[in-house]
């Protein structure tokens, strides 16, 4: 236990469930993160390195956790897959697409013209994480080659978010500070894949 654990915190460990309905909250958490419309409003990624936080705390096991997120994000990336290709165009006939139609084209286009990579980082990088395999489905990207994208993204970023929360677990704003840095680099790891690729575009 943490010799000085805030309040507040103490307070939460009263108010979560315990044993297998802890693990299981977790898993809707991340399956949920990772559905087109639900993914806008549900601070999954924030849950879960709160949730390696309070493994220092003692609530839970990190190993199980690490399995947990990494489940519920695979399966929950799989779904939105399935989602965009079976319902795609049900989907973005309703109002929450037609007020978003910039960042469905957006993302469209950004697909079509990064593949696999789009589909791999887009699950470190916040809103477009629930929406890009739901594009990917719409324009039938094959199911092998998105399945592959997405169990490899989801098998680091469950280690990597719980392995955050529990690394700066002896300060919560540290896991929140370190969590940021990863979610920065990884934006920054993308825009320089992509400024490669543009530049081998035009130099071809």
């Amino acid at each position: 236990m943490l010799p000085l654990m805030e309040a507040w915190i103490q307070q939460i460990l009263i108010y979560l469930p315990e044993g297998g309905n802890y693990y299981l909250l977790l898993f809707f958490v991340t399956l949920a993160e990772s559905l087109p419309v639900a993914g806008l409003i549900m601070p999954g990624s924030t849950l879960i390195v709160l949730a390696g936080f309070l493994v220092v705390a003692g609530k839970g096991n990190l190993a199980s956790l690490i399995l947990v997120a990494a489940l519920g994000a695979l399966l929950g990336d799989l779904l939105s897959l399935w989602l965009g290709k079976r319902y795609g165009g049900i989907f973005l006939r309703m109002r929450f697409f037609r007020r978003r139609r910039k960042m469905v084209r957006y993302a469209q286009k950004f697909f079509v013209t990064h593949g696999g990579k789009s589909l791999f980082f887009a699950r470190f990088i916040g809103p477009i994480r629930g929406i890009v395999p739901f594009i990917a489905g719409l324009s039938q990207m094959p199911e092998r080659a998105a399945s592959f994208y997405i169990l490899i993204s989801s098998i680091l970023w469950g280690i990597c978010y719980p392995g955050l929360g529990y690394i700066g677990g002896s300060s919560l704003q540290q896991a929140q500070t370190l969590g940021a840095r990863f979610g920065l680099a990884t934006f920054v790891l993308l825009l320089v894949i992509i400024a490669h690729y543009q530049v081998k575009k035009l130099f071809k």
